[in-house]
């Protein structure tokens, strides 16, 4: 995707030529407003995915993990919308997630128009009500194709189809279009919609009686066994002015704090990094209890494709290809007598043995063993080790920075083994700790090293000591990725053990 700017037609056209656009205007009048608008996607790019820990964590959550495919999910959400629009999204995440989000699009050939960074969780209505603002400061009448960066789509042309008439709509008639799966399950954790009669513009929509946000098992199976009723897939398509007019009209308070947040942001390039206190004091809530659930506006384009919201190893193992008897095997997996199960081994040897629809997942620091069945209460386990201060999960043995990566190898008592590879070009800030001293040894590349005032030119099989206390950074000058083994020693080894006073990157 590139960014595109949107002119106006010349200003030298004939009368009858202007005559005989307005006669074709009268007969697709649809088509002429979708065309007049650019079609903008924005993806969300918030929340962690603990139901697929241990995977995912705050140091690296599920949209960025190729959990399904090649690429990671956030750069598989973008490449969706590849041949109806030109325009690069508007991404929403939260800061921590900043470098990952832009190195999974940079890998994969993608570029954003926009990248908006949140200083914390709010959930989608302040999200998308920033989203929002920013597209109409630049167009109005931008015709918004929401979606969040965890789903599985893998009906291409069919979703498409879709999300085209929705745009036909959202342009024309100004509603808020949702797109909607027809439900398979009495499925509680899903909203539902009650569509209508159907749109009089030919576009394939129908209206929307009503919206039910997340029902008790009764009412959802009451739903299923009607025609009427479809699950809400969370993909919204909206122009920028018709969902900042309901948010306006329902949720002014949300509106006026982001149009805030969003005005006092510190922006760099086309990254705006919202004020923390503005952004913070807007409801936490989402889009569809603050606007869908009261909105009079509401259409709904039936959604005939294969869909997935992946939010657990269950979900997964329902769209994987499985062997013959049933199950997922990704990694270096022996299935015995194994039937119905999800097995996963990212890091090592994993055997099985006359196990029934079960998940494990295997990595270097934790195991996952669970009832396939059980596997929304992961989500209660993780709390509870939050609560109890465990690293797991918080932060994967494997992190990513904007210089390159940290893999941890391992941790004992008062110190810590990492491999570190720098990227050719790239640094490290200069920094210091006030609990550890560090031992850097080059295995493989060149390193440029500062401590305090003096530098260092390193080579393979060569060493620096950084004692506690020292400023100090690591540089690769060279063509080819620095290889580092870094050896922690002190009372405290924590990631947020750091006081930078130089960034390249823009970091605090």
């Amino acid at each position: 995707m590139v960014n595109r700017d949107i002119s106006g037609s010349g200003a030298g056209e004939v009368a009858s030529e202007a005559r005989a656009r307005d006669k074709q205007a009268t007969v697709n009048e649809p088509t002429r407003a979708m065309a007049a608008a650019p079609i903008v996607p924005v993806i969300l790019s918030g929340g962690v995915g603990t139901r697929l820990w241990p995977l995912s964590r705050a140091n690296m959550p599920k949209q960025v993990l190729s959990l399904w495919g090649a690429e990671p999910m956030i750069s598989a959400t973008a490449r969706r919308l590849e041949g109806i629009t030109a325009e690069s999204p508007i991404v929403v995440c939260s800061e921590d997630q900043q470098f990952l989000v832009a190195d999974a699009f940079e890998k994969h050939g993608l570029q954003f128009g926009t990248l908006i960074l949140e200083p914390l969780g709010r959930n989608t209505a302040p999200a998308i009500a920033v989203a929002a603002l920013r597209a109409a400061a630049i167009s109005p009448d931008s015709v918004l194709v929401v979606q969040p960066s965890d789903h599985v789509v893998t009906e291409l042309a069919a979703f498409q189809s879709a999300v085209q008439q929705a745009c036909q709509i959202a342009a024309h008639d100004r509603r808020i279009v949702l797109l909607g799966a027809r439900p398979t399950r009495a499925e509680t954790g899903y909203g539902y919609i009650e569509r209508g009669e159907a749109l009089g513009d030919g576009a394939g929509g129908f209206s929307v009686r009503q919206f039910v946000e997340k029902p008790d098992t009764e009412r959802a199976a009451q739903f299923v066994r009607s025609d009427a009723w479809l699950w809400n897939v969370g993909i919204f398509v909206f122009t920028a002015q018709a969902i900042l007019d309901e948010l306006a009209l329902l949720k002014p308070d949300i509106l006026d704090r982001c149009r805030t947040a969003l005005a006092q942001s510190k922006a760099s390039g086309s990254t705006f990094r919202l004020d923390n206190e503005a952004f913070g004091g807007a409801e936490s809530i989402s889009i569809d209890h603050a606007v869908m659930e009261k909105s009079k506006k509401l259409a709904v384009v039936p959604f005939e494709c294969n869909w997935t919201d992946i939010g657990s190893w269950a979900a997964l193992w329902n769209i994987e290809r499985k062997d013959q008897q049933g199950n997922v095997v990704l990694g270096d997996v022996e299935s015995v007598d194994t039937q119905g199960s999800y097995l996963r081994s990212d890091d090592r040897l994993m055997v099985s043995l006359g196990l029934r629809n079960v998940v494990v997942v295997s990595t270097s620091d934790a195991l996952v063993v669970a009832d396939k069945s059980k596997c929304q209460d992961i989500k209660a386990i993780v709390e509870a080790l939050r609560r109890r201060g465990r690293r797991e999960v918080l932060e994967s043995t494997k992190g990513y920075r904007p210089w390159g990566t940290y893999e941890t190898v391992t941790t004992g008592d008062r110190f810590r083994v990492k491999r570190i590879v720098v990227e050719p070009g790239a640094q490290l800030s200069l920094q210091m700790h006030h609990h550890r001293a560090e031992h850097w040894v080059v295995v493989r590349g060149t390193a440029l090293a500062q401590v305090n005032e003096e530098t260092h030119l390193r080579h393979e099989n060569e060493s620096v000591f950084v004692p506690i206390g020292a400023k100090h950074r690591v540089a690769n000058p060279g063509k080819i990725p620095l290889e580092l083994i870094e050896v922690q020693v002190g009372s405290y080894l924590g990631e947020d053990d750091i006081v930078r006073f130089e960034d390249a990157y823009g970091r605090s």
